[in-house]
C-alpha cells in the first residue's frame, strides 16, 4: 500500500494560519469601513474642502462671477480695499453687536428652560414640544411671519397697544434704526432657544440624582445644588452650546436678508459676490469672517477649559 506524503507549501511555510485569517479579515472589514465613510468623505471634500481652498485662492485675485477677462493675482488688494470699507466696519458691529447680545441671553434663557422641562411635573412633554416647534420651522417660514407680525399695524404693536391701554403705540419695528436689530435678536432667540433647551436637557440628565440627594441630606437649597452640582455638571454642555451660539449669531443672513437690511458680515459677502459679481472680494469677506469665528471659537474654548 502506497503512502503519499502532503508536500509543505510553496516556500516551506503554512500560509493558512488563524494569523493569516485574522489579517485577511482585517484587511476586508477596513475596506468595508472605508466603502461606507467614503461618500460622506467625498461630499465633504466638494463642498467643503474646495470651497475653502477656492476662497483662499480667489481672495487674492481679481475674479468676478462674470467676466471676460480672465482673473489675475493682485496680492492684497482686496484686503487693503475691505480693510477701508466703513460698510465693512458697520456689518462687523452689527454682527458683533448681535452675538454679544444673543449669546448670553439665549443661552440663559434656555438653560432656564430646560430647567424647568427637567423637573418632575405631569404634562412636562407638552411644554418640550411646544418650545422646540419653532426649531423644526424653516427661519425662512418664521422669518416671513415675524415680518408681518412687526408692521406697524401687526400683532406685535397690537398687543402693546392692548396690553397698555392704548398707552403705548408700537413703532415701524424693521424700518427704525434703533428699533431693528432688537427686533431681529428677539425673534431669533424666541426660534432657536428650543434646541438648545434640548441640548441643557441631555447634560441636565447625565448628573446622577444621587448628588443632589446628598446635597438635600447636607442641607444644601436650590441655588447652592445649581452652583455645586448642576452647573459644574454642565460644563461639556455649555461649552458646546457657547460655541455653536455664537457661530449661529456670527452667521446671521436669513433674518436679514427677509425681514431687514441692515448689514451684517455674512449678507454683506452674499450681496457683493452675488448682487455685485465681484467674487474675489467676496471671498475676501468670507476670509475674514472665517478668521473671525475661528479665534472667538478658540477664546470660548480656551475660557471654558478645564483648569488645574
Amino acid at each position: 500500500m502506497a503512502v503519499t506524503q502532503e508536500l509543505p507549501p510553496k516556500g516551506g511555510l503554512r500560509t493558512d494560519t488563524p494569523a493569516t485569517r485574522k489579517r485577511a479579515r482585517r484587511g476586508r472589514e477596513g475596506l468595508t469601513g472605508a466603502l461606507m465613510v467614503s461618500p460622506a468623505v467625498l461630499l465633504l471634500i466638494v463642498f467643503f474642502f474646495v470651497p475653502v481652498g477656492l476662497c483662499f485662492a480667489l481672495a487674492f485675485t481679481n475674479a468676478r462671477l462674470i467676466s471676460p477677462e480672465p482673473a489675475r493675482i493682485i496680492g492684497f488688494e482686496n484686503f487693503s480695499r475691505l480693510f477701508s470699507d466703513p460698510l465693512f466696519w458697520k456689518a462687523l458691529r452689527n454682527t458683533l453687536y448681535f452675538a454679544v447680545v444673543v449669546v448670553p441671553l439665549q443661552a440663559g434663557f434656555a438653560l432656564l428652560l430646560a430647567l424647568l422641562v427637567n423637573a418632575k411635573i405631569r404634562g412636562v412633554n407638552i411644554f418640550r414640544t411646544l418650545y422646540f416647534v419653532p426649531v423644526v420651522t424653516s427661519i425662512v417660514v418664521v422669518s416671513i411671519l415675524w415680518r408681518f407680525m412687526y408692521q406697524p399695524d401687526g400683532l406685535v404693536n397690537n398687543l402693546l397697544q392692548t396690553l397698555s391701554f392704548n398707552v403705548v403705540q408700537g413703532t415701524d419695528w424693521l424700518n427704525n434704526p434703533t428699533a431693528a436689530m432688537p427686533a431681529i435678536m428677539f425673534m431669533s432667540i424666541w426660534q432657536a432657544v428650543g434646541f438648545h433647551m434640548v441640548i441643557w436637557l441631555s447634560g441636565l440628565q447625565t448628573i446622577p440624582g444621587e448628588l443632589y440627594e446628598a446635597a438635600e441630606l447636607d442641607g444644601a437649597d436650590k441655588w447652592q445644588q445649581f452652583r455645586y452640582i448642576t452647573w459644574p455638571g454642565l460644563k461639556a454642555t455649555r461649552t458646546f452650546i457657547l460655541v455653536t451660539i455664537t457661530i449661529a449669531a456670527l452667521s446671521l443672513f436669513s433674518q436679514i436678508n427677509i425681514m431687514d437690511r441692515t448689514a451684517t458680515v455674512v449678507f454683506q459677502a452674499v450681496r457683493v459676490g452675488y448682487g455685485q459679481q465681484e467674487t474675489a472680494y467676496a471671498s475676501t469677506i468670507s476670509l475674514v469672517f472665517f478668521v473671525l469665528v475661528l479665534a472667538v471659537s478658540l477664546v470660548q474654548r480656551y475660557l471654558t477649559r478645564e483648569k488645574g
